[in-house]
Formats: C-alpha cells, structure tokens, sequence
C-alpha cells in the first residue's frame, strides 16, 4: 500500500518520525533474529518504492517483509499492512510519537516499533 499524505504539516511530521522509525526496527529485528530459528538478510529493492527489503529463511520457508511497511505501521495510526501494494490510502500521522514541542517523542517510538517487530516475528510460519 503506498501512504498518501494530504496537508504540509502530516508530511513534515512523517518525514520527521520515518528515519527514527526506520532505525529502531531495524534495531528491534537484529535483536529478535538473534535469538530465533529464522535468518535475515537485507536487499535494496526498487519497486513499488525504493527501499529494503527483509528477506527471511527457515528451513524450506522463505518470506520477505518489505521494511517500509514495518516503518509505515510505527508511523502511521491508521496504515494497514493488507492493502494490496498498488493501492494508495489515505493515512493519519500517529502524533502521539510527538512530543508538545513537535520532537520525536523517542520511548513511544521505541515501544511501538518493538511492537510492530514482535508482531512481524509472531506472524511468521512456524512447524507444529
């Protein structure tokens, strides 16, 4: 799902929280890939936007996780993963990641894009 972003102040806001948030889950996944059965790697893709993509092997399974959805999840109040990649959705800056001042607000983000990792990792298929 590509975001799509309405008035200069969301835009500026988003600008502002993407890079953290990029940074902190890409953190929270070296953590967890650690201490888990799946292996990571990163490769630089091109489409739908430029970006990175997680590429994730265990056993004979394969997934890959486009990172800047993971970002979109921390940054976003409203972004839904589910949306199919070329549809574009109106989303709302989670401005609770903001403090009074309009700074990152960094323990919020931190929590959030740990969640959004945790949620990733549980997500994945596993053998019963």
């Amino acid at each position: 799902m590509k975001p799509k972003i309405n008035n200069v102040t969301a835009w500026k806001q988003a600008e502002l929280l993407m890079q953290p948030a990029f940074i902190r889950i890409l953190d929270h996944i070296r953590k967890k890939l650690e201490n888990s059965v799946w292996q990571g790697t990163y490769e630089e893709v091109q489409t739908p936007i430029p970006g990175y993509r997680l590429d994730l092997e265990y056993q004979d399974k394969k997934i890959s996780i486009n990172v800047w959805e993971l970002c979109y999840q921390v940054c976003f109040s409203n972004y839904l993963s589910t949306h199919s990649a070329d549809q574009t959705v109106e989303v709302d800056i989670d401005i609770s990641l903001l403090n009074q001042e309009g700074n990152v607000n960094w323990d919020l983000l931190d929590e959030k894009a740990l969640k959004v990792v945790e949620n990733m990792m549980a997500d994945l298929p596993m053998d019963n």
